[in-house]
């Protein structure tokens, strides 16, 4: 876990999360007037609205929702969980360590691949699986915050089908049948992000550059800031604010894949703070282990050649766990 003060011991542990200063955050590298969209879903079968999402998620890869229909009091209280569980004392904590846990579908972990990094990034990370049969094992989940991850989950599923439905039809996929659920949706996962104070945080990454291998994600941010996403011209930053009550959308390489470079999952980072601790509550839709990934039939019906080949989600899935963070360098696997 990242040094929580800074005595002798834990200076010592600060240099395994000092960067080089290449893949540091450049300040000059941030474009302070560029911003993603953010889209008013509260009609979302008004034509502009779906246009709005198909035409973010073509271009930026990223946009905020506000009007969403998750209660505010639903996000409030997952991130004050969050908090909750980081909260705890180590002893406490420690008894969901990945490998530890009582159930495989809760695990702790700190930075991302620590077997592959030369640098660690300044994170640790809660992970629930939330899948059907994931849920069996609600009792061993951690009481201070299983119910906040449960409504947090359930209120977000009609969000998640309706951002999919507007996705998947403007690429001539006319509905979510059991077999495109399974291709899709079937696997969610929520994480706790924590970012504790750092010391040094110009020296550091809460997170290194790197797309989701999602077929989308939902962010919930909290109100300290640092998150930011790949710029279109391949080279800056554009920050995303915080704002109260919205989610950050995200395209994943799940479905870059099936729209054949349609929609574009987009490297993104988060910086360590300075100042105070900071939790964000991101929700990973991901298929079902054994889902095959590829362009989908519909998108190549006009004679259109495949970028992708097609993979088993599993092997791309411990493809990219198997490697530090490294942009969007996971995509080589599936391209042609």
């Amino acid at each position: 876990m990242p040094p929580r003060d800074q005595n002798s011991q834990e200076i010592i542990d600060f240099v395994l999360y000092i960067l080089p200063v290449e893949e540091r955050l450049e300040p000059s590298k941030i474009l302070p007037h560029e911003s993603i969209p953010v889209i008013d879903v509260s009609n979302w079968d008004d034509p502009k609205v779906k246009e709005s999402i198909c035409e973010a998620a073509g271009k930026w890869g990223f946009f905020q929702i506000i009007n969403h229909g998750v209660p505010s009091e639903v996000l409030h209280a997952v991130k004050e969980a969050a908090h909750r569980f980081f909260g705890l004392p180590n002893e406490e904590r420690n008894k969901f360590w990945a490998g530890n846990s009582p159930t495989d579908t809760v695990a702790l972990k700190t930075s991302f691949a620590p077997h592959a990094e030369a640098v660690l990034e300044w994170r640790d990370f809660l992970s629930f699986r939330c899948g059907p049969h994931d849920l069996e094992s609600f009792p061993s989940w951690p009481p201070v915050c299983r119910d906040e991850v449960v409504k947090y989950m359930e209120s977000a599923k009609p969000v998640i089908r309706k951002l999919l439905e507007i996705l998947l039809k403007e690429i001539k996929v006319t509905e979510i049948d059991k077999a495109r659920e399974y291709e899709l949706m079937t696997a969610p996962v929520v994480y706790f992000n924590y970012y504790p104070r750092c010391p040094n945080p110009d020296l550091t990454a809460g997170v290194l550059p790197h797309s989701d291998i999602t077929s989308i994600s939902l962010l919930l941010q909290d109100d300290n800031g640092g998150f930011y996403v790949r710029a279109t011209d391949g080279e800056s930053w554009i920050h995303v604010p915080p704002i109260d009550g919205a989610l950050v959308i995200n395209i994943g390489d799940v479905l870059q894949i099936m729209s054949n470079d349609r929609y574009k999952s987009i490297e993104h980072r988060v910086v360590a703070n300075g100042s105070k601790d900071r939790v964000s509550v991101p929700i990973f839709v991901n298929p079902r282990p054994d889902a095959i990934l590829g362009p989908l039939p519909e998108v190549l019906e006009s004679g259109e050649q495949p970028l992708y080949k097609e993979v088993v989600y599993s092997d791309y899935f411990k493809y990219h766990l198997s490697k530090k963070h490294e942009g969007k360098k996971s995509m080589e696997f599936v391209r042609i």
